[in-house]
């Protein structure tokens, strides 16, 4: 079977695949609410200056059976700015499939019409929800440096009969004093399905308190700035159309002081984005707005909760206190043979040489890249909860 490749300038346009492109997503296991063709658009449309996306088409037998939107800008390293290669939506995509359902003999040809289209001197593509062992393996064998890192080992929760009892230990007396507070402020929780016509009301308010909290006031919320509030904006409304923005509510006198984002998909409750008013940290509001979405998903009959990301190490998410399981997210750097290509994976062995020298402790952490003629090494990496 040949492998016919092609390039599409938008997922915007007319010409783009939309029904071709959505068998596809539904036919990939891992595929999540960031894979969403809603979601991906959004990103698109709020791209910066000087990002430009392009989007490899894979068909084989007039079945489509690759899909790649990738995003190209300039990233400063030191004092120069390279061409950098992501998936659309870095960095704000949680957790993404890539969605490609062939063998893995077609990678190096995959990556050969990357590095035609859209010259660059690193292919990086994060919070990969699956390892594609085989097709990492033909990617390493062609790059002039290849690294594979651990990005975070999110916590999971799978929801079942057991959750309809009072959780044991520490957790409990923490959500029996929760509890307590919260009523004796006067505080209500409320459940939420976004709808078109109540989204932006929704997206008004929680992003209010997150202005307000830390995230605000340190620019790192997923509505801190006009870039990333049109994102979102656009994403949820679009995904709200399908019924997959959930949010419970904690409300006093109307109005609300704290919350948690989810998006909801295949039986799958992705916990997003929380955040609090200052004032009421106190409260302990988080812990018992996940037991919520427990209950919720009992009554639902969803089958999963999990974070969408965590910090790599030390996490406070409140999952971890629930978690039956645990999902690992990689990010995948694929360096190319262009000058600045080798001249970056050079750098990036010379300082992790040096680094497990001069630290020897970091041996617990390994992060050691590869190249075209060394196995595979996994490494850790992370990112702040979201």
């Amino acid at each position: 079977m040949t492998l016919q490749l092609s390039w599409c300038d938008s997922l915007r346009t007319p010409a783009f695949p939309v029904a071709d492109y959505e068998a596809l997503r539904a036919h990939v296991p891992g595929a999540t609410p960031f894979n969403h063709l809603g979601w991906l658009r959004a990103a698109e449309a709020a791209l910066l200056p000087g990002q430009h996306v392009q989007v490899l088409l894979g068909h084989l037998d007039g079945r489509l059976c690759l899909c790649l939107p990738l995003m190209r800008e300039r990233q400063r390293f030191g004092p120069l700015r390279l061409p950098v290669v992501h998936h659309l939506g870095h960095p704000l995509s949680d957790r993404i499939a890539l969605l490609l359902d062939l063998p893995a003999s077609h990678a190096p040809a995959v990556l050969r019409a990357i590095r035609r289209r859209m010259p660059h001197a690193l292919l990086q593509l994060s919070e990969v929800s699956e390892q594609n062992s085989d097709w990492v393996r033909q990617w390493a064998a062609v790059s002039s440096t290849f690294e594979r890192r651990l990005s975070c080992r999110v916590p999971v929760h799978r929801i079942s009969e057991a959750d309809r009892q009072e959780v044991s230990g520490d957790p409990r007396y923490k959500l029996r004093r929760a509890r307590k507070r919260i009523a004796a402020c006067g505080a209500q929780v409320r459940r939420v399905t976004a709808t078109p016509t109540t989204v932006v009301e929704l997206l008004e308010a929680i992003s209010t308190v997150e202005a307000a909290s830390w995230k605000g006031d340190d620019e790192v919320g997923i509505f801190s700035g006009e870039q990333r509030r049109q994102w979102m904006y656009q994403a949820f409304s679009a995904l709200a159309g399908e019924g997959m923005v959930t949010i419970v509510l904690l409300e006093l006198d109307g109005r609300c002081i704290s919350y948690r984002l989810g998006l909801l998909e295949r039986g799958r409750l992705y916990d997003y984005n929380l955040a609090f008013l200052p004032e009421q940290r106190e409260l302990g509001s988080g812990r018992v707005l996940l037991e919520e979405w427990i209950h919720w998903g009992l009554e639902q009959g969803w089958s999963w909760i999990d974070a969408s990301r965590v910090s790599r190490a030390h996490s406070s998410h409140q999952l971890h206190e629930r978690q039956t399981g645990q999902l690992e997210q990689w990010r995948l750097s694929s360096y190319s043979w262009r000058l600045d290509g080798l001249a970056l994976g050079l750098a990036l062995r010379a300082w992790r040489w040096w680094k497990s020298r001069a630290q020897p402790d970091s041996s617990q952490t390994p992060t050691i890249p590869i190249n075209a003629s060394q196995e595979h090494t996994d490494a850790i990496d992370g990112h702040r909860q979201r």
